[in-house]
């Protein structure tokens, strides 16, 4: 019922392994560090300057760090986020 809200499923040294439902557009903001992205069920879709990224089910990619991204989910989708413990989820603008 909370899009955009990761919760943290497991830590490994300094980095966590977060999951979220997210349905409809995320705003736009970076990151002081990568973030990696795993599709786990549905479809994501992340903007970034110059082009979209289609993430199928199964299917992962790397957000590096400074990289303004938007995410979207024209669905209900389940992703796996593994990124640095000290990230802030909500991003910069």
């Amino acid at each position: 019922d909370h899009f955009f809200s990761p919760v943290d499923v497991a830590k490994v040294n300094d980095w966590v392994l977060r999951v979220a439902a997210v349905e409809g557009e995320f705003h736009w903001h970076s990151h002081d560090d990568d973030e990696l992205f795993i599709v786990y069920e549905g479809r994501l879709y992340i903007d970034v300057d110059g082009g979209t990224l289609t993430c199928e089910k199964g299917q992962g990619v790397v957000i590096p760090k400074d990289t303004r991204h938007c995410t979207r989910a024209t669905e209900r989708t389940l992703i796996l986020l593994f990124e640095p413990a000290s990230l802030n989820p909500k991003g910069k603008s």
